[in-house]
């Protein structure tokens, strides 16, 4: 077919219908094309034409030409008065086109608002967009709803580590939150420590060491250790190597970078703090850093902790007695501090030798804690010797004139205590108390059971207390444990169940020494929390065949 013959065809057809090229230049129109909009001529452009939306007609002749059958489609070609009419067409490759550039045949149809094509086309492309527009906004919140499970999970991991950091009260205890609830926190494989132990807990003498506060879990830059990159799981690499090598993320199978970080607190430079994270996530930096601040300003507090509970340690030791050798008698005596107590307390103990026959005990607690009750407690320890000397085989008048001195010496003051003399000869003990606990007597066989008479109000609350005394017998065998209420006493349970508690430990100790009996009283709860400090004081009487070959033993410590 050719150009001219086209015309002729198309001429007398009541519908538009045009030819163009691929590029929408117009090659003819016939009559009824010319008729509904005159700028349909032959030379005319259809990008020119239509209203504005080049792509879209780029899309159409694209898709007409690639097939040989009429396809519809739609297009907005404007007017003389520039108005867009809006036309569904059909249109296919013109393969008896020979021209140097392929060509449309377009089949125009001229719409208004009731055609149930624009209709139908408006209805796909409103639904179109809401479709697209709903999947956006699902998408949007699943990202939404992943952020805000991934940062509560973040939450939660730093609730964790700073409620375990602000409940650790000593470096070990820093020391284990950091590894315990750290790496999580901080997205890390693992996390590390290295520590300055002389700035972190200022010695009090060699003895002192902060390694057997802590463990081995840390590096002590202050005796040889240098910091290592930590192995993923715990807190130090001790190959040098490995660590090396995980530090430049070169270990096989493993990559991955370390973080250090300066610990500082009060403008002390604490140690660094190291982490190990994978490549494909790395930690935020500010995130990092507050943790790193959190757990230098948690390090610090338990530093000065640890001092000033040693210190108060140190004191509370110093008071104490150092208890005498006597033959044919075993004494030991034990003390221990609180577990959650820096200041020095008022627990006293004391064995008084006050003649071949006579042997005088005194335990007692100064109630509260403190410089001044430990003050307290030393004065009344030394006043309660000179009485011993005058009243000792006198337990009633002893406490007596204690309480007389606390109340001159000490108004306001209150303590308990118990004395106790045994006449060797005999074997009988008197005592008296005033508001202590009951002494333990422990039999030969295990069997025990509580010296809970002659109780009277404690010491410096009543004026003119009468305090009487009980009497008791104690044969070879037998062991007197004097202890103080921190012995027993336990949050969350009465008084009573710490009593009952030692009568069933008793019967596990039957042949032990004063001084394996202290032991195995003072740590028969090692994990649990003491509120209070305790002081003990062991008596055991030596059977026949344990006096034959020396003086007597006697023990103090703690």
């Amino acid at each position: 077919m050719s150009l001219d013959l086209f015309r002729a065809i198309t001429k007398l057809l009541p519908h538009p219908v045009l030819l163009a090229t691929a590029g929408g230049r117009v090659l003819a129109v016939n009559t009824a094309a010319r008729r509904l909009v005159p700028e349909l001529r032959a030379g005319a452009d259809l990008f020119v034409l239509t209203d504005g939306n080049a792509d879209g007609l780029r899309w159409h002749i694209g898709h007409w030409l690639r097939s040989g059958d009429p396809l519809p489609g739609s297009l907005k070609i404007k007017d003389s008065c520039g108005e867009p009419l809006p036309f569904r067409c059909h249109g296919a490759r013109a393969t008896w086109w020979t021209g140097p550039e392929p060509a449309i045949q377009l089949h125009l149809t001229r719409l208004d608002h009731t055609d149930q094509f624009v209709a139908l086309s408006q209805q796909v492309l409103a639904l179109n967009k809401e479709m697209a527009f709903r999947r956006a906004a699902e998408a949007e919140r699943e990202h939404l709803l992943v952020a805000e499970q991934t940062g509560r999970i973040r939450l939660n991991r730093l609730y964790r580590l700073t409620a375990a950091l602000a409940a650790a009260a000593t470096p070990a205890a820093v020391v284990r939150a950091v590894h315990d609830t750290a790496p999580a926190a901080l997205g890390a494989r693992s996390v590390g420590l290295a520590l300055h132990s002389e700035r972190l807990v200022p010695s009090l003498g060699p003895a002192d060491s902060l390694r057997s506060a802590a463990g081995d879990s840390w590096t002590d830059l202050d005796h040889g250790g240098t910091p290592a990159v930590p192995e993923q799981g715990s807190g130090t690499d001790t190959a040098a190597g490995r660590a090396a090598a995980r530090g430049r993320g070169d270990a096989p199978g493993t990559p991955g970078r370390v973080l250090r970080l300066p610990l500082e607190a009060d403008g002390l430079s604490l140690g660094e703090l190291t982490v190990d994270h994978d490549d494909d996530h790395p930690p935020d930096q500010a995130h990092v850093t507050a943790i790193a601040q959190q757990i230098a300003q948690a390090l610090r507090r338990a530093g000065l902790y640890e001092h000033e509970h040693r210190l108060a340690e140190r004191l509370q030791r110093s008071l104490l007695p150092v208890l005498p050798v006597i033959g044919g008698l075993d004494v030991a005596g034990r003390y221990a501090p609180g577990s959650d107590l820096v200041d020095v307390g008022g627990d006293w103990y004391d064995v008084h030798v006050l003649d071949d026959d006579h042997i005088g005990l005194t335990i007692g607690d100064v109630a509260g804690h403190g410089l001044s009750e430990a003050t307290a407690m030393g004065q009344i320890s030394a006043a309660l010797r000179g009485i011993v000397l005058r009243h000792g085989r006198r337990p009633g008048a002893v406490l007596a004139e204690l309480d007389h001195f606390l109340r001159a010496y000490h108004p306001g003051r209150m303590a308990t205590a118990c004395y106790l003399v045994l006449h060797r000869p005999s074997g009988t003990v008197r005592y008296a108390r005033a508001g202590h606990l009951p002494p333990l007597l422990v039999h030969a066989d295990g069997s025990s059971s509580y010296l809970d008479g002659a109780l009277a109000p404690p010491l410096g609350m009543v004026n003119g207390v009468a305090y009487t005394e009980s009497e008791t017998g104690i044969t070879a065998g037998e062991t007197l444990l004097l202890f103080t209420d921190g012995l027993v006493e336990r949050r969350g349970e009465i008084l009573d169940t710490g009593l009952d508690r030692l009568t069933g430990l008793a019967r596990r100790t039957a042949g032990l020494s004063a001084d394996e009996l202290c032991e195995v009283f003072l740590h028969h709860q090692p994990s649990a929390d003491k509120p209070d400090d305790c002081a003990l004081l062991a008596l055991r009487v030596s059977g026949p065949e344990e006096r034959g070959g020396g003086d007597g033993r006697s023990s103090a410590g703690g």
